[in-house]
């Protein structure tokens, strides 16, 4: 068991609460995490405190793994073993597996990815408009996200006259959602939704839940939307005992839907609440937070609390001022050869953090000149990758042969010779019929239009997806079933085929082989495996590959790290170098004439300010490259936040090219020199 007395005053206080909200404003790098496991650890051991009882919720998987182990190693496996400690899609997940019937679906039903819901809208968007575009699809499709966080129904979607998209959602939103339903299907934002309709719906649910978890935290309370804040809301009504930990000074996230006055309103929304500040900080040095403290105490809407740490002041924050972007480039080079140097530090430890991802480029360009390995965070996740999505979706029609969108999507993966011409007669005469294309296809020669070839391809596929429907269901060989499907298929043939450099096709290649390592690696952790697990599990990563975290991958080789700010949330560097501290840059543009909300970018560069443990360099251009020419940059506002006592400002010096006249002079100068030296 751990030991109280490492905890300071305030972490104890918030481990030892009883009953009734708690709202814990947990700075950064205050050990908010360590709490919140702790507090799991003392009602499990303590408070005897059965771990059925307990729910944690939070926003990733890796969130979640981390802290289900750090419980697992206070107070051993089989005492925790019944906590759920899950993210809030993983928990909705669970709970529409047992009740989702209760709502008119059926039990076998499919969750879209992202790009199965863009494809669904594009398709509905051309029965409207026949020239509409991926951007339309992916701009109607943000609106429905959007309306859905914020509990708005297809029914309640009002148009805004003002903008064309809008009304353009308003015709889409229903047909999606029938759409989903037909094909037995949800997406991200109904997981969370149709739970909020299912306790409405059915107040025995809702009890029986209320119950089951008598004792409810959340983690990163700041990031939650509406209707995660309706989920909490109705599952603590009946006993109050919901613990949240949060800084309302970092949410960042308003374009997810995160609303920062979830944490403002707590006390309001839940009477009673008892708060507890967590202000001392382990990560940062004392001149870093006293930077971090100047710069987000300019907002107005925030609580007030002031991180300090016990370790000293430690060095100045500097300020450097560079000529141009390259340069900013160069001027970080030159820092990182220097503090290595002197400190004998690893690349591992040094941040590039930025405002968009745009801004990478230059420095991109410059550590492969100097030769220095770097990661760059972001990019397209393992699971979104083409090769893997489609076959993927192969597992998902076996699990679900009513899901049209990815039934469509390997109709004719590998070629077969169903082209889109047979596509689009089956498809229409499913419309015209209102008969699902899964029974359509199992009856292909009844239907008018197609050729027998057409036909007798369309029985094969049938007759293969039935095969290894039945074959999948032996969980201790479905590894080999998959390795066997895929050779059957010649997928690799097929990629071979598509790519026209070998080495990608290679690559795409091992992609799908790394789906076997994914699902042998699913069958070794769960004790009742099945397919629909596994595609569950794939379905619900939001940073992994083949088990493993692959942002955690990359930080831990010994690379300089180049990320985004919204990114870096949660990281902690030795030394961080925050660029492009210009106005326009950092507040961005969008949020000085557009959004008006300079508040969520103050607390990006409060985010930015505190990832820095021992030094920090801020840095800007006086120019900057913007469509081909160089532009007047204005320093960032935030910098003449900072008390001039903790700051240290530089200018980089560049030689230049002189003028013509600078040039006579220097000639002048020089002949001067030669007449006073050797006499006339």
């Amino acid at each position: 068991m751990f030991d109280l007395n490492t905890l300071n005053p305030q972490q104890r206080q918030a481990v030892e609460h009883d009953l009734g909200p708690l709202l814990l404003l947990a700075g950064a790098g205050s050990g908010k995490t360590r709490v919140i496991t702790c507090r799991i650890g003392y009602l499990l051991e303590q408070r005897q405190v059965e771990a059925g009882q307990i729910l944690a919720l939070t926003f990733t998987n890796k969130a979640a793994r981390e802290m289900r182990e750090r419980v697992e190693q206070m107070v051993g496996h089989k005492a925790s073993k019944g906590m759920v400690i899950s993210t809030f899609h993983s928990l909705c997940v669970r709970i529409l597996k047992a009740h989702i019937e209760k709502l008119g679906y059926k039990k076998n039903f499919s969750i879209y990815a992202a790009s199965d819901q863009l494809r669904l809208v594009r398709d509905l968007l051309r029965e409207l408009v026949a020239d509409a575009s991926s951007k339309d699809a992916e701009r109607v499709l943000w609106q429905i996200s959007d309306a859905k966080n914020r509990l708005v129904s297809a029914k309640g979607f009002k148009a805004n006259i003002n903008h064309p998209d809008s009304c353009l959602t308003a015709e889409i939103y229903p047909r999606y959602q029938k759409a989903l339903k037909a094909f037995n299907a949800v997406d991200f934002d109904d997981l969370l939704l149709l739970v909020v309709q299912l306790f409405n719906e059915q107040p025995q649910v809702l009890a029986d839940y209320q119950q089951r978890y008598l004792y409810q935290m959340v983690d990163e309370y700041q990031d939650t939307n509406p209707v995660q804040y309706q989920l909490l809301h109705q599952l603590s009504r009946a006993h109050g005992n919901l613990c949240v930990v949060g800084d309302d000074d970092q949410s960042i996230y308003g374009f997810r839907g995160a609303d920062v006055a979830t944490i403002l309103n707590f006390e309001k929304d839940f009477p009673g609440t008892r708060v507890i500040k967590l202000e001392q900080n382990y990560r940062s040095t004392g001149h870093i937070l006293a930077a971090a403290n100047a710069v987000i105490g300019h907002n107005k809407k925030r609580r007030e609390k002031a991180l300090w740490t016990s370790d000293g002041a430690g060095e100045k924050v500097e300020y450097l001022l560079c000529e141009d972007d390259e340069d900013e480039a160069r001027q970080v080079m030159e820092r990182i050869h220097a503090e290595r140097f002197k400190r004998k530090l690893e690349y591992r430890d040094f941040a590039i953090l930025y405002r968009t991802n745009s801004q990478s480029r230059s420095f991109e360009e410059q550590l492969r000149y100097e030769d220095i390995p770097y990661v760059l965070i972001g990019g397209q996740q393992f699971f979104d990758r083409k090769e893997v999505k489609d076959l993927v979706a192969y597992l998902k029609v076996l699990i679900n042969p009513f899901d049209e969108v990815n039934l469509l999507r390997i109709l004719n993966y590998p070629k077969r010779g169903i082209g889109g011409t047979s596509a689009d007669t089956l498809i229409r005469l499913s419309a015209e019929s209102e008969r699902p294309l899964w029974e359509l296809l199992q009856h292909a020669i009844e239907i008018e239009g197609l050729s027998s070839k057409v036909t007798s391809a369309i029985d094969s596929f049938v007759e293969l997806l039935k095969r290894y429907r039945k074959s999948f269901g032996h969980p201790a060989s479905m590894v080999e079933t998959l390795r066997e499907m895929i050779s059957e298929l010649k997928l690799e043939a097929e990629l071979y085929r598509q790519e026209t450099d070998p080495q990608k096709a290679r690559r795409r290649v091992e992609n799908q082989a790394e789906v076997l390592n994914a699902m042998g690696s699913y069958l070794e952790r769960e004790s009742e495996p099945s397919l629909a697990g596994f595609i569950e599990r794939v379905s619900l990563l939001d940073d992994e590959r083949a088990g493993r975290n692959d942002k955690e991958k990359k930080l831990a080789q010994d690379a300089v790290t180049l990320m985004s700010l919204h990114a870096s949330k949660g990281l902690e560097f030795p030394v961080v170098f925050l660029v492009g501290m210009e106005e326009e840059t950092l507040p961005h543009k969008k949020s000085i004439y557009e959004t008006f909300d300079i508040d969520e970018e103050r607390r990006l560069c409060y985010v930015g300010i505190t990832r820095a443990r021992r030094q920090l360099v801020l840095i800007g251009a006086r120019r900057r490259r913007r469509y081909g020419s160089l532009t007047q940059r204005d320093p960032s506002r935030f910098l003449t936040e900072i008390p001039e006592a903790v700051l240290l400002r530089l200018s980089s010096e560049v030689p230049r090219e002189s003028s013509e006249v600078e040039k006579e002079q220097m000639a002048s100068s020089f002949f001067a020199g030669i007449s006073n030296l050797f006499g006339d």
